[in-house]
């Protein structure tokens, strides 16, 4: 059964993290454009496209592999924006605050696929 996936707040988190995403790549260096940044916006606009491509699935078991997709979507992130401190692209304070915020997406993704699990 399809959800109605804007009122889902997990789906809300994930086009907060897409834009943010977009914030945290502007200072990239320009030579990245076609690396790293597309990369990490590729990655981060997957999440809210997965929940919302899983959301008119016919089944719950459908839409968990489509979350699952988003969570591996939110590691990632996770891994990109490591890799952009690591290569001087942003402070630290900056990759944190943003992995912490994927963190509590990804937990809330968890929680839906174990919610869809139980129906």
């Amino acid at each position: 059964m399809p959800h109605k996936f804007r009122e889902l707040k997990v789906w809300q988190k994930a086009m907060d993290l897409a834009v943010d995403v977009r914030r945290f790549s502007q200072e990239f260096p320009k030579d990245e454009q076609f690396i790293l940044t597309s990369q990490i916006r590729r990655a981060a606009n997957s999440v809210p496209l997965n929940i919302a491509e899983g959301a008119g699935c016919r089944t719950d078991a459908e839409f968990a592999q489509f979350v699952g997709v988003a969570y591996r979507s939110c590691n990632e992130v996770m891994t990109a924006a490591e890799l952009a401190v690591r290569l001087g692209y942003v402070a630290r304070e900056m990759a944190d605050s943003l992995v912490t915020e994927v963190d509590e997406l990804g937990g809330m993704l968890i929680g839906l696929t174990r919610s869809l699990s139980k129906k």
